[in-house]
């Protein structure tokens, strides 16, 4: 049986949301609410756990970090944790970093087949139209009887194939950094994206920002997109070439729907505002009302075991031991 953690008793947990409003947190533990406001809610050298506050700047996110020096766990909040990882180094060693996983699942998903299907349909020159007065019809490609091809097949890519499934797709191929089965059919490896490229009508990044991925979706990979074929940008922004895109939607072969640009946010003026045939969403695939009940749960969930003296879930990195790299020699 797990014995409650030394560490935890000892010292604060630093929630982004009101610990009152958060139904079931584990006993034993001091709460104190911190919002990336300018002053702290208790000294940071006593926090053991830090939740992220999200949807701030990631500065203001940072700025406490290098106080908390017997920081156990820093949960984000957000799937992506690209803008924490660079302080691991300074964090204390043994430190966990844990993603949000399944957090974000719905609200993207939903995001994901909503810029799809109004891109497809036309909707943005309807909004045009509507705003002009102006009666613009005509038919539109259906999703139904496209080839969707997902990269990066996590809980948000199996998210949104759950929600592709009543459209009549003729195929969902799915994509990740190592193949595997699923009930639902083969996961191909990303050393395959090459080949399947020009198989889809409707390609949709939901991967992390790796070294690997950044700039993925360059020449290369877009000149491999069948002519007329739709990119949905829901995952980072410099997941994709944003000067590659550009020249490809503006000789009118491609269309795009992004919910992150590169550079975000995108500077008024900027080319990508006004290229033919792309939809763009400001970065909103996460902050819905979907958000909070799962932000709560997540938290509740990650306590519960941190409490207990067991695993926290969702672990990324660990921050390295202080002793690694150091000569043992006398």
């Amino acid at each position: 049986m797990a014995t409650a953690d030394p560490h935890a008793a000892a010292g604060d947990v630093w929630l982004p949301i009101p610990p009152g409003d958060i139904d079931g947190l584990p006993g034993g533990l001091s709460y104190v609410h911190w919002d990336a406001g300018p002053d702290y809610p208790a000294d940071p050298a006593r926090c053991v756990f830090y939740a992220v506050p999200y949807m701030k700047r990631a500065d203001v996110c940072l700025r406490p970090l290098p106080r908390m020096g017997r920081v156990r766990v820093v949960q984000a909040l957000t799937a992506g944790t690209e803008h924490l990882l660079p302080e691991l180094s300074r964090m204390p060693s043994g430190a966990q970093l844990c993603n949000a996983r399944g957090l974000h699942d719905a609200s993207t998903a939903e995001l994901a087949l909503t810029l799809t299907l109004a891109s497809l349909r036309g909707v943005p020159d309807f909004v045009r139209g509507q705003d002009a007065g102006e009666w613009r019809a005509g038919f539109q490609p259906a999703l139904a009887d496209k080839s969707v091809l997902i990269v990066g097949y996590g809980s948000i890519g199996s998210a949104i194939e759950d929600r592709l499934t009543p459209f009549e797709c003729a195929r969902v191929i799915r994509i990740a950094r190592t193949a595997r089965d699923t009930v639902r059919g083969p996961v191909h490896p990303l050393s395959e994206l090459t080949a399947l490229l020009p198989e889809a009508d409707v390609v949709v990044l939901a991967t992390p920002l790796t070294e690997q991925t950044r700039g993925l979706v360059g020449r290369g990979f877009l000149a491999r997109m069948k002519d007329g074929a739709l990119l949905v940008n829901v995952a980072r922004g410099p997941v994709v070439d944003t000067g590659a895109l550009l020249a490809e939607l503006e000789s009118g072969r491609l269309r795009a729907a992004l919910d992150v640009t590169d550079p975000e946010p995108l500077p008024a003026g900027h080319p990508l505002w006004h290229a033919p045939g792309v939809l763009i969403t400001p970065h909103v695939g996460g902050p819905s009302s979907a958000f909070l009940p799962r932000a709560k749960r997540l938290l509740r969930e990650q306590l519960t075991l941190f409490a207990a003296g067991e695993p926290v879930r969702n672990v990324v990195a660990t921050a390295p031991s202080r002793l690694a790299g150091r000569s043992t020699k006398p």
